[in-house]
């Protein structure tokens, strides 16, 4: 049996306290920017910017909340690690452009006040998404054959492998991702003349940071293959891209559709709703099968080998094909 590792409170908690934070501050963040005020913690150019990263981080939260259900870190880590990914993410990129934050800027005092809350929390929220992180990793490994001295095991579940035909899709999104955050973060001058709206060098690289973590959250999910263990992050993946794609569309005027990038975004973001619709389907109809099949060998069991054992028992997966 492979080893896992049991979730451990700290993530639970740290999912629960940044789901209500990105929940209430992305709300503000899309909606403002909807009625097309810019109200970000640092000052940008149009509201399309603040507002997109306020559609992803609401578009996010629900699952996060949700994180508890998860019965195993494997389970987690594909919704984790790009969620740590983008709390440090977004504390750097704050703290690098600092000039541009609204309390040095100057403006409302609301706003003023607001960035410099920004900056405080995601800061504590980075260190201690960090630190749960590496807690997290301390946790002794699990099997169903013998749990690790001092910890209880649990028994593999049966995994739900991709279907061969989504792998090439998957791969192409998540490097498309990838390497739009790690252009945006480390050359924002350059990939931010690329953006089909207007940005400064913040937005550039607040944007770049989603962007690398949406990169990060589904090349994981290509690396485990396995859809029960990216079932938490599959509930995010589709709120984000329908999230993303309000604002996109109530600031159609300040998009250059017409421009490869403008053409590119449509592709990427309708990849991220195809991915997170298609994985919920594929992972709901193998649930289906699952609770449909008889105990005992039937029309809904596997059928056995001339030596008594499926092979789906022997590999422990679930087949979706």
């Amino acid at each position: 049996m492979t080893a896992r590792r049991e979730l451990s409170p700290g993530i639970v908690v740290l999912g629960a306290v940044v789901g209500g934070v990105s929940l209430a501050t992305g709300a503000l963040l899309a909606v403002t920017s909807l009625f097309g005020y810019a109200a970000g913690a640092w000052v940008s150019p149009e509201a399309l910017s603040p507002g997109l990263v306020g559609a992803a981080m609401a578009g996010v939260a629900p699952a996060l909340l949700t994180l508890g259900r998860a019965r195993a870190w494997e389970e987690a880590r594909s919704l984790v690690l790009p969620t740590v990914i983008v709390l440090v993410g977004l504390f750097a990129v704050s703290v690098v452009n600092g000039r541009s934050l609204r309390a040095i800027e100057g403006g409302p005092l609301f706003l003023a006040l607001f960035s410099l809350g920004w900056v405080a929390v995601l800061g504590l929220l980075a260190l201690g998404a960090v630190g749960c992180l590496l807690a997290q990793y301390r946790r002794p490994p699990t099997s169903a054959a013998g749990p690790a001295a001092g910890s209880a095991g649990a028994a593999e579940p049966t995994g739900v492998p991709l279907p061969g035909w989504s792998k090439p899709p998957l791969a192409v999104v998540g490097s498309g991702w990838l390497g739009i955050g790690a252009g945006l973060l480390v050359l924002p001058g350059f990939w931010g003349a690329l953006v089909p709206w207007t940005v400064n060098r913040a937005d550039a690289q607040g944007l770049g940071v989603w962007a690398l973590a949406l990169g990060v959250g589904v090349l994981a999910a290509l690396a485990e293959d396995d859809l029960t263990r990216i079932r938490p992050a599959l509930r995010a993946v589709p709120l984000i891209a329908l999230a993303a794609a309000v604002v996109l569309a109530v600031h159609f005027r300040s998009v250059d559709w017409a421009s490869g990038p403008g053409a590119s975004l449509v592709a990427l973001v309708a990849g991220l709703l195809t991915t997170g619709v298609s994985g919920l389907w594929l992972l709901s109809r193998a649930d289906r099968r699952e609770g449909a099949a008889p105990s005992g060998t039937g029309a809904g069991a596997p059928a056995a080998n001339p030596k008594g054992t499926s092979t789906a028992c022997r590999s422990g997966r679930r087949d979706i094909s």
